[in-house]
């Protein structure tokens, strides 16, 4: 059978029998949410390429058709 380390707490996760994997339980993917929600966690985006949200006009252009 295939483990993995949970990835919050490192406890052997067996892969085809946990519902809540890569998680060993719902406390640890609970802990992994709140984390992203709380931005401990961050993606790195490249310098520039962050796109101004006022630039995008919201109605269809009728230049593409």
């Amino acid at each position: 059978m295939l483990e993995r380390p949970c990835p919050i707490c490192r406890k052997p996760v067996p892969w085809e029998t946990t519902p809540t994997r890569p998680f060993c339980s719902e406390r640890c993917k609970t802990r992994d949410l709140g984390a992203w929600s709380s931005e401990n966690y961050r993606v790195e985006v490249a310098p520039g390429s962050e796109e101004d949200e006022d630039t995008h006009d919201a109605s269809p252009s009728s230049e593409a058709f």
